[in-house]
């Protein structure tokens, strides 16, 4: 039993990192620079990537963020969470990718120069258009070679997204690590045609989904809880020592969803705050012509939450403007949401601290 202790002690170094050229050895870190397509000014453009190379074994993991380039809450995700302290006890490898789309980034837009959007475009290929390029050399240099996977996102322009896990349930280990990230939704969605988690579960990499917040803005909740989610995640697949804590949220699970749409062009009045419990038949807002003589109720067609909405009130006919979460225990669900607020807000006084997560 004493010599099976002594193995079980054993420390088992890690295996050199190779990527782009460059070799980090265990215990190194390194920022390197992926060459990708250059401006047609003759300037040179590169995909920013951090080694953390742990000193002992365990999982390869990438966090990315700026798939799509106006989505900036995971830039700020990645930087809290390189310099946490909590990951200098790390085993195995991480990689941190805060700008995918360094060409949307730029120019504060969801796509490429050439309007495509780069998750629809995984695999990639070497010699197709940008966004072919991009995707390959993303998905060759980093996704392939990692065991786990957590592509930060937020809503798109003028929408906001509750803190929320997007993953295929159906894996067991998948669903294992939706619940141990610890937002308060975890939604079982398909995937998606030429997106990364698509391209990454052919390869066996798992792959978790957050979304969160808006898009060229910063959430402070989505943030710490992005921050604690990743540590949360690390720590489960072995990355980091186990918490002394136990978890505090057990985030409900939503077996689908459904977007609302405008039945009218309007101004939209919300009276429902993301994270409130609907009941089918409830007013979730008006549409009204801009002097109001003409008015039409935006009336739930199903029980839920609301996970996602339009932050514009200025809406067309058939635009998507509530996005609802289904539950089997809709009760439950309003009240793990309740503990998230109560458990990530910022305290109302003084600053947050902004390099350290709220671990629950």
């Amino acid at each position: 039993m004493a010599e099976a202790a002594k193995k079980a002690r054993r420390k088992i170094k890690n295996k050199a990192f190779k990527i782009g050229g460059e070799t980090i050895k265990p215990g190194e870190k390194k920022l390197l620079e992926l060459p990708l397509p250059g401006l047609y000014s003759h300037s040179n453009i590169h995909m920013p990537v951090h080694v953390m190379c742990g000193r002992e074994a365990g999982p390869t993991l990438f966090v990315s963020a700026a798939v799509h380039g106006d989505e900036i809450n995971g830039v700020e995700i990645i930087r809290r969470l390189k310099n946490s302290r909590s990951v200098s006890r790390l085993k195995g490898t991480l990689i941190t990718v805060p700008v995918v789309n360094v060409y949307g980034f730029i120019n504060k837009t969801r796509y490429l120069p050439d309007r495509r959007d780069l998750n629809r475009f995984f695999p990639g290929s070497e010699k197709g258009s940008m966004a072919s390029k991009l995707a390959h050399t993303f998905l060759t240099n980093i996704s392939q070679q990692c065991d786990y996977g957590i592509d930060l996102h937020t809503a798109a322009i003028s929408r906001d997204n509750l803190p929320q896990i997007r993953a295929v349930l159906a894996n067991e280990e998948i669903k294992e690590l939706s619940l141990a990230f610890g937002a308060p939704v975890v939604l079982n969605a398909p995937l998606r045609e030429g997106s990364l988690r698509e391209a990454a579960d052919k390869s066996d990499t798992k792959i978790l989904l957050y979304e969160a917040g808006e898009a060229l803005r910063f959430d402070e909740i989505s943030i710490r809880a992005g921050v604690s989610g990743i540590i949360n995640v690390m720590r489960n697949i072995g990355m980091l020592p186990k918490s002394r804590k136990k978890l505090k949220l057990e985030p409900a699970i939503a077996h689908s969803s459904q977007w609302i749409r405008a039945s009218e062009s309007g101004i939209l009045r919300a009276t429902n705050q993301m994270g409130n419990r609907i009941n089918k038949g409830d007013v979730l807002g008006y549409i009204s012509d801009p002097f109001g003589e003409a008015e039409t109720e935006v009336i739930a067609p199903v029980s839920g939450m609301v996970i996602g909405r339009t932050t514009l009130p200025l809406v067309h006919q058939g635009e998507a403007i509530f996005h609802m979460a289904i539950f089997d225990e809709l009760e439950e669900a309003e009240s793990v949401y309740e503990t998230f607020q109560s458990t990530v807000d910022p305290e109302d006084n003084g600053e947050p601290n902004v390099n350290e997560p709220v671990i629950y």
